[in-house]
């Protein structure tokens, strides 16, 4: 029988392979927020190629 205290997380250092790794999200809006205007450019051209591939579907199936 060993006289040795019980190991708790208080008294284990924190190392970073224990630490949780940041959700998809926070990293996504983190991604963002540094390119800045890329980011929305992207989502606009996105959204706008979306509305024409849509548009001309809809053109072409009537």
């Amino acid at each position: 029988m060993t006289n040795t205290p019980p190991s708790t997380q208080e008294n284990t250092p924190k190392t970073p392979t224990e630490e949780p790794q940041p959700s998809y999200t926070k990293l996504a809006m983190r991604n963002m927020v540094r390119k800045g205007g890329t980011s929305l450019k992207h989502f606009f051209l996105t959204t706008v190629g979306l509305l024409a591939f849509f548009i001309g579907i809809s053109y072409l199936t009537r």
